[in-house]
Formats: structure tokens, sequence, C-alpha cells
């Protein structure tokens, strides 16, 4: 049986909302294992923000105006191995998952080493690891 794309998907990413400002993101990003901002309201994906796009842009403005849909999103239906291997091509480690009405589903994160998916419990030890040194919880 072919493994789909929601097979391989982290069903809870971190988000941020329509209000979120380049500032915001940027604060996001000085997180080595962040590769993307999902920007949502409410369901709706309305942006996937990469680092790149807020180079230049004015820390005030909205960070969904940085970001874009275009290459960056795929449908759960997929087949998970040929979308990995398009995402080594493009060298994108993150691709947000989303429904024909455009709701964000799931995160695909590929490995640093791009033979496969990231994992929920790989994303949980990551988040408990960066936590266990500064005394806060994962979050």
């Amino acid at each position: 049986m072919t493994r789909t794309v929601a097979d391989a998907m982290i069903r809870t990413p971190h988000t941020c909302g329509p209000a979120t400002t380049v500032a915001e993101a940027r604060a996001v990003f000085a997180d080595d294992h962040i590769h993307a901002v999902l920007v949502v309201d409410g369901a709706k994906l309305l942006a996937v923000v990469e680092r790149a796009d807020l180079d230049g842009a004015a820390p005030a403005a909205l960070v969904r105006d940085a970001g874009k849909l275009a290459g960056r999103v795929v449908g759960p239906d997929g087949d998970a191995e040929e979308t990995r291997v398009a995402m080594v091509a493009r060298r994108h480690r993150r691709v947000a998952v989303v429904d024909a009405a455009g709701d964000l589903l799931g995160l695909l994160c590929l490995k640093r080493s791009g033979t496969g998916f990231c994992s929920p419990a790989d994303v949980a030890a990551r988040a408990a690891e960066r936590s266990a040194g500064c005394g806060t919880s994962a979050g």
C-alpha cells in the first residue's frame, strides 16, 4: 500500500494568526528547527513563510504578506514518496498540507538527511530538548 501525504504529516503544526508581524516571525525563526511559519485564519491557511521571505521586510509589516502558498502546499492524498523526492529537489524542508478548501490539515517535515519525514515523536523529542535547557515547557 502506498503511503500518503496524510500518513506522513504532522497533524498539529505550530501556527500563527493573521496579525503576526515580521518581527514576531523572525523571533520564531530563531529556532533552527523552524523552517516555515504557517499563517492561518481559523482553519484557513493564508501563507507559508520561509526565512528568505523576510529579507528586507519591515518589522511591523504583517508576515502573511511576505509568504505565499504556490509551491508550498500539497494535498493529503498525494504519494508521500513522490512528495519527498520533489521536496528534496526544490530544497524545501517543510510543505503545508491543505484540503480542497485551503484549510490546514498538517505539515510535512523533511528530515535533514532528506531520506524521510519527521514523526510526531521526533518533533516532541526536539521540543523537550529545547525546553530542558531553559526550564520552560515546550509549546
